[in-house]
């Protein structure tokens, strides 16, 4: 017989981090769904603060690399996110799937 209102926990690789903990920060930076406009609405910080912040607790290799990231996905900035939708969603209208 199966136990009834048992949840099973799901583990992620990277749980998120307590807001209050300087780790969100770098946390928040490397998913790619969360845009640097929302990190500077939840913690105060601006994009160029995240960026001295990266670079101050990473390694140098892996700073190269997230910046690379960060500069090919449109996904970090709100309004380069929201342009490439726009193109995606017209391009679905208009038939030409990727």
């Amino acid at each position: 017989m199966k136990k009834k209102g048992h949840i099973p926990v799901t583990r992620v690789k990277n749980p998120e981090p307590n807001i209050e903990s300087p780790d969100w920060v770098i946390w928040a930076a490397w998913a790619d769904r969360i845009t640097f406009e929302e990190i500077e609405k939840k913690t105060g910080k601006t994009e160029s603060e995240v960026i001295k912040i990266m670079r101050r607790s990473i390694k140098p290799s892996s700073f190269r690399l997230w910046r690379k990231r960060v500069n090919q996905k449109s996904i970090k900035h709100r309004k380069k996110f929201e342009y490439s939708r726009k193109q995606i969603t017209s391009k679905i209208k208009k038939g030409d799937y990727l």
